[in-house]
């Protein structure tokens, strides 16, 4: 029975899709949120491709779907249908030879807010030809599913068939609004530092492990203002809310910002490119890299 997906000619990859989906998230509504369709259509989805297989591929539980033994048995040749769409899509794209078009690039909130919205103009006046879709996000795009065509990274790139591209380090600053170092002080030492109030992240550990790295022993509690977005962070610094950490660029660049020198080395953190490497070849993409890479290089300190 495993055997009639991949030799069947007549399955539809979108309910394949829909298939991958449901398995791989337990439930229609999961895979509502992961293909960014309705709920009801997703359960169509299923229910057609069950048709078509004329088997039954989920069973209903308190707490979402579950393969039976049947849909289980299927879905080795669904992921190979999937990755198949996947590098057929990435070679067509890598063989593009027309400018014209879009060139989807995603970064960090941080960056995109600080940094990307000047080069971005700069290649648009370049190249009116090419469109970009900027998606800001501080969860990784996937580039072997075409979640995006490059990558802005802070970190450097793993995935197999990834091209990547270092391109420096930027420095990192404590900033506090100048009301608020009126109001409370300019703290000079690791003593005194932890006596004031600091924007924390909400789920994100990496402040409190940062601070750990340090030698200061803080929780969550230590942050009375918290939140995850890290542009909201960023005003709720500008307003006073408390102290908090940036790139050192941005921070010595606007006027209701200080930066606060309390004794302490603050890591840089790495900049990388990034792209799949048959989407890479297409001219359109290079075109935007190339762009990408020397504005963002000459943003960067070198090592």
């Amino acid at each position: 029975m495993h055997r009639c997906m991949a030799n069947s000619a007549n399955v539809d990859w979108s309910l394949v899709q829909s298939f991958l989906a449901v398995a791989e998230t337990g439930s229609l509504s999961g895979a509502a949120r992961e293909l960014d369709l309705t709920q009801p259509t997703v359960g169509r989805h299923v229910q057609a491709l069950e048709a078509d297989l004329g088997v039954s591929l989920f069973k209903r539980q308190p707490r979402g779907m579950a393969l039976t033994p049947q849909g289980a048995a299927l879905l080795e040749n669904a992921r190979a249908m999937r990755e198949a769409a996947q590098a057929l899509s990435l070679n067509a794209a890598g063989r593009e030879s027309d400018l014209s078009g879009t060139v989807r690039l995603t970064s960090s909130v941080t960056v995109a807010h600080h940094v990307l919205p000047a080069v971005i103009a700069e290649l648009r006046e370049i190249h009116p030809e090419i469109q970009i879709e900027l998606v800001a996000s501080d969860t990784s795009e996937n580039l072997l599913y075409r979640e995006a065509d490059i990558a802005v990274r802070m970190y450097r790139p793993t995935q197999l068939d990834v091209v990547a591209k270092y391109l420096g380090q930027v420095p990192l600053g404590l900033f506090g609004a100048k009301s608020y170092v009126q109001l409370k002080g300019y703290p000079s030492s690791p003593e005194e530092i932890v006596q004031h109030d600091f924007i924390g992240y909400d789920r994100d550990d990496s402040m409190i492990r940062g601070f750990r790295d340090a030698g200061m022993d803080v929780d969550f509690d230590f942050f009375p203002v918290r939140c995850d977005n890290h542009t909201v962070v960023w005003e709720l610094v500008r307003a006073g809310a408390g102290l908090g950490f940036g790139m050192e660029q941005a921070g010595r660049d606007d006027p209701l910002l200080t930066q606060i020198d309390f004794g302490v080395e603050i890591p840089k953190v790495e900049v990388w490119l990034a792209a799949h490497e048959a989407v890479r070849r297409s001219p359109r993409v290079d075109t935007v890299w190339t762009v990408l890479s020397d504005r963002l290089s000459a943003f960067c300190t070198r090592d």
